[in-house]
This record gives C-alpha cells, sequence and structure tokens, in this order.
C-alpha cells in the first residue's frame, strides 16, 4: 500500500458520504490506472431504481466508456467498502488488476447493507435457493455460441 492508494481511498470514501446527501447509498467508487482517475461512481440503486447500480459498477461503466474499451488491465478500483459479489464480478470481468476497498462486509451489515447471504449462496446448493434456478435444454439452445464463433466481426473476450 502507497500514500497514493490512502488518497484513493479516501475519495472513495467521500464520494460515498456525498452520496448520501443525493439521494444515493453510502457507496463511492474509482478506478484509477496510471496514477490517473478514469472515473469515479456512486451508488444509484434507489435514486435510478436500478439494483445493479453500486458504485464499483457505475465507475466500471463510466472508465470503460473514458478509455473506449470493455478491458480496464493494468487498473486498480478502489471502493469505500467491500465489494458485493456482483461488484467483484464486474472487476473480474473488466480485467481490473487490483482492488483496495476501505469498509469490509461487517460494517456494510452494521450499516444495514447485509449481504453475506449472496456471498454464501454460490456454496450452497441450488435446490436450497429462494429464487429458482432451472435449466430448458432446446435443440437449438448452442446456436448463439455456434453463431458467434462463426462470426468474424466478433471481439473475443
Amino acid at each position: 500500500m502507497s500514500g497514493q492508494d490512502e488518497l484513493f481511498l479516501a475519495r472513495a470514501i467521500e464520494l460515498a458520504t456525498e452520496n448520501v446527501a443525493n439521494a444515493g447509498g453510502p457507496f463511492g467508487a474509482l478506478i484509477v490506472r496510471d496514477g490517473k482517475v478514469l472515473a469515479e461512481g456512486q451508488n444509484r440503486v434507489t435514486a435510478t431504481l436500478d439494483p445493479t447500480a453500486h458504485a464499483e459498477v457505475t465507475a466500471i461503466r463510466a472508465a470503460c466508456q473514458a478509455v473506449k474499451d470493455f478491458s480496464l488491465a493494468g487498473a486498480t478500483l478502489y471502493t469505500s467498502c467491500e465489494p458485493c459479489p456482483l461488484c467483484l464480478s464486474a472487476a473480474l470481468w473488466a480485467r481490473i488488476d487490483r482492488v483496495v476497498f476501505a469498509a469490509n462486509r461487517d460494517d456494510a451489515a452494521a450499516g444495514g447493507f447485509d449481504d453475506r447471504e449472496f456471498y454464501e449462496l454460490f456454496a450452497r446448493s441450488r435446490d436450497t435457493w429462494d429464487v429458482k434456478i432451472e435449466a430448458l435444454r432446446l435443440d437449438n439452445s448452442a446456436e448463439p455460441f455456434d453463431a458467434w464463433l462463426a462470426s468474424e466481426a466478433r471481439t473475443d473476450y
């Protein structure tokens, strides 16, 4: 960890605190590459009625638009709180190299954001989940992937 890490993390916490006053959740994040802030994000779930509008996801979306690429390889995600499974998955898909967070999942739970269930969900059998996940294989279920593999215009990721 460096002094620069502390500065960027302090900014994430500042974004989170400011967001509470702007009808958003208490979460803030920024994406940094080569010492430059590519984008910032705040939790806008309730403000935009979008359950995927977590601070980390909004920062990732904005950073990808800023660099005009879906890959954020070489970047660091600074976030005011330990990323939930959704946000961690988004960071992995974006190829972010490093995640630095301030508050942890216990702090979030104490603040009314207990997502322990999500952390533990994938370790359990699907028949214990509240949401039913069912597969229905059709004869052409793999057709979109066949079309993808056959497309010369595809961009692999």
